[in-house]
Parts: C-alpha cells; structure tokens; sequence
C-alpha cells in the first residue's frame, strides 16, 4: 500500500489550516437551501436536528482522524475499508464515492447555474453551467496547494455572509433597522417546537447530516499535516466551529419567520430577512450561496479525481488513470472526472427537476454508506477503549436514523430506492471483478513454488 505524500511544490498544513479548508469544503448548498426545508419539516426542533448531525459527525470525523494519525493514506476512509475488510470493500467504498460526488457535482452545477440567473435572467442553463465547471477544473489544476488557498478564501467569504446574516438578524430583533422589533415566532410549546411531530423531525435529520457533508476531504487531506497527530484537533475544532455557526444562524432565522414561509428554492436566511426592507441583502446572499456551490463543487471535483488515482495505484481501476504527465493531476483521472462533469451536467439540464433532485439525494445517502464503512473499520484497525465502542455504536446508529428518515419523506424516498440501485450495479461489477481477482490469483506463482519449480529444473 502507498503511503500518501506531498510533492515538491506542496507545503505542509497546520492544523488550523486543515480546519479552514475542512469549513471552505463543507459549508455549501446543503446548509444555505436544504436547512430551509428542514425547517419546513419540523419547526423551530430543527436546532436539535443539527446539534444530533453534529454529534454523528463528531464520531466519524474522530474515526477518520485517529486512523489517520495512526496510518496516513490519501485513499483515506476507502484504504481503510480495504485493510479491514479485503479487496471488495476498499474497490465498492471508493466507487460508491467517486459516483455519488459526480452526482453531487452536476446537481451543484445545476443549483449555481439557477442562482447565477438571479442577475441574467435570459441566458441559458448550460451556459453558466459550462462556466462553472471551467473554472472548478482550473482550481483542480492548481493542485493541492491551488485547492487549499482557494477553499481559505471560500471559507472565509462564506463565513462572513453568515455573520452578516447574525448581526443583522440580532440589529433587526433590536429594533436599530426598518421593520425591526416585529413579531418573534419563539415556540411556547412541545407541539411548536415539533410542527409536523415524531415522523416530520424523523424525516428532517437527513438534511442536518447533509450539511456536515464533505468531512471525508479532510481524511484526504490529513496526510499533509505537519504533524499527523494533529488530525483530531483539526476535525474537532472544524466540527465546533461549523455547530456554532449554524445553531445560531439557523435558531435566529426560525425565531424571524413562519414555518410555512421556508421553501427548499430559497435560502431561509433571505426568507428570514424579508420584512426588514434591505434592498442589498437578497444579492449578498445570492452571491454567498453561489461561493458555497462552487466551493463544494470544486472540493468534490479534488476528491473524486484523487479518489480514481488511489484506485489506479490499488488495481481498482485501470492503471492509466495513476500515469502522471507534466500536470499536477494525472491527466487520463482527469479526462475521467471532466466525462463524468459534461454527463452530469447534461442528465441535470434534461431531467425534470424533481427527477434530478431524488438523483441528488440518493448520492447523499450514498456519502453516509461510506461513513457506516469507516465505522465498522474503525474497531478492525485500531484498539478501542470501552468508550469508544459506545461512540463507534451509537455514531452507526443515528447514521442509520437518518438513512431511514427518508422512507417517510415522499420527496426523499425515491433517493433512498435509487441509492439502492446504484449500490447494487457497483455490487454487480464488485461480483464480477472478484471473479477476475480470483482466476489472476490461480495464474500467480507464489516464492515457494518457484524454489520448487528451480530445484526440478536442476535435477
């Protein structure tokens, strides 16, 4: 197995660095559009949604991190699946990956193209999608160092719209601007607090976990630590940071609006700030949500051409896609990653929305397979105290809550269904691929048996 490390022209991060960027990949669409449904699900108990995805989160980032300082890999949670399970779970763990970030990619292409229409209404779709997806391959091209500097400013950009959004959300509840001081929609009780009851919240945490997405980029990045023992700090401080965050932008965005004003077609942060006549916020925001898009759209664009090298280097994937040429990238894993951008971005222009939205939602169920994997390799690898097999138990079981949430939800249950398609055509070619391990392995002649055949050859 390779061991991941950093060329030349790559510098080592700090662990604060790590966190940044982990904030730059994280924070996207998932949390900008998706809280608002959320919302619109089960109310003001949304803020209980949010702190459980942040503890399920904590666990498996924990997870990834001690594996990490134990043995760093840049195939990351798919290398780990292979040494704890075999060859068939690091070949399906990174192939689940790669599929369910290219979905991910054209349903992002699709939403920035959406929102970048805001200001040019009359321009098509594919357009700006087209655009889009340039400008992430160029940031690709840029390497490692390219990406991390790109995703600093991102982070911070986006941090800042949020922190505008909270001081004038606190200013408006003031009083100190127009339409301030108004009516606040603060539940009084249990029934307030969970609008749609039991199954409503239920069906809402899959949107919570949603919004911590992206946590498998800093497994990928861990490597490039200056000190590896860092990675814990790096992911526990990233987590804490993104929980503060959006406890307190969402809690003050439910206090601000009726539940039945959020939509998933509008950031609930806007919806939140309507009534207080700031001409210059819808645009502010409109362009954070585009920063968050593209920022998450290039992260995934990083991870799935690196996650096809690891395959490569393993045998999981054709040997061509790990050949380096002059680019920073190996070029035949990027031609792959640019077929399967145009892909995504015709199926996302052709499909119907709702379509396309059950596609997008089936590859986030497929992000959460993969953190059920890094679980369950967890205890395969590694000693764990008593303690830490309750947490590697309990992060499987709120996983798996979330997972099943989505049977209730008539606009979440197709993903659930077509995730399942997807991991079985990836479970067919796996059947197949274990066939042609296993007939390679009969043609291998091991050390022994050439001793053997040697010593007839003399006689």
């Amino acid at each position: 197995m390779q061991k991941a490390t950093c060329g030349p022209d790559d510098k080592k991060l700090a662990w604060w660095q790590l966190s940044l960027v982990g904030v730059g990949c994280i924070i996207g669409t998932g949390f900008f559009l998706a809280s608002g449904l959320a919302i619109r699900l089960t109310g003001a108990s949304v803020l209980l949604i949010f702190i459980i995805a942040a503890t399920g989160t904590y666990i498996v980032g924990e997870a990834l991190g001690k594996l990490a300082a134990h043995d760093p890999q840049k195939g990351s949670f798919r290398t780990y699946a292979k040494k704890a399970f075999g060859r068939w779970a690091g070949f399906g763990s990174g192939w689940v990956y790669w599929s369910s970030e290219i979905l991910i990619v054209g349903s992002q292409l699709t939403a920035l193209s959406i929102f970048t229409r805001f200001w040019f209404p009359n321009i098509p779709l594919w357009i700006f999608a087209s655009i889009y997806a340039f400008l992430g391959i160029i940031i690709v091209l840029l390497g490692a160092t390219g990406f991390e500097k790109a995703q600093n400013i991102f982070a911070i950009t986006k941090i800042s719209a949020i922190l505008m959004f909270i001081i004038l959300a606190i200013a408006g509840i003031a009083g100190l601007i127009n339409g301030g001081g108004e009516k606040l929609y603060i539940p009084n009780r249990t029934n307030e607090f969970f609008n749609e009851g039991f199954f409503g919240f239920w069906s809402a945490l899959i949107f919570g976990f949603y919004a911590f997405g992206g946590i498998e980029i800093m497994g990928m990045m861990t490597p490039r630590l200056r000190k590896k023992e860092d990675a814990r700090k790096a992911n526990s401080v990233m987590l804490l940071l993104l929980t503060t965050i959006y406890l307190l932008s969402v809690g003050l965005a439910v206090i601000l609006a009726a539940k039945n004003q959020f939509t998933s077609d509008e950031s609930p942060f806007v919806v939140a700030m309507d009534h207080y006549n700031l001409a210059f916020f819808p645009h502010v925001f409109n362009g954070a949500i585009i920063i968050a898009g593209f920022s998450t759209m290039t992260a995934s664009l990083f991870a799935v051409t690196n996650m096809v090298v690891t395959l490569s280097e393993d045998g999981d994937a054709p040997k061509i896609f790990s050949k380096k040429g002059k680019l920073k990238v190996p070029s035949f894993a990027l031609l792959l990653t640019i077929c399967g951008l145009v892909s995504s971005i015709i199926t996302g222009l052709l499909l119907p929305d709702k379509v396309y939205e059950y596609i997008t939602t089936a590859a986030g169920l497929m992000l959460l397979y993969n953190w059920i994997f890094v679980l369950f390799a967890y205890p395969r690898l590694l000693e764990l105290s008593g303690w830490e097999k309750v947490k590697q138990w309990g992060g499987f079981l709120l996983i798996l809550i979330a997972v099943s949430g989505t049977l209730w939800e008539k606009s979440s249950r197709p993903g659930f269904f077509i995730s399942l398609i997807f991991v079985g055509v990836i479970g067919i070619v796996l059947m197949y691929m274990q066939h042609h391990w296993k007939k390679n392995e009969k043609k291998e002649i091991e050390p022994h048996q050439m001793w053997e055949l040697l010593d007839f050859a003399k006689k």
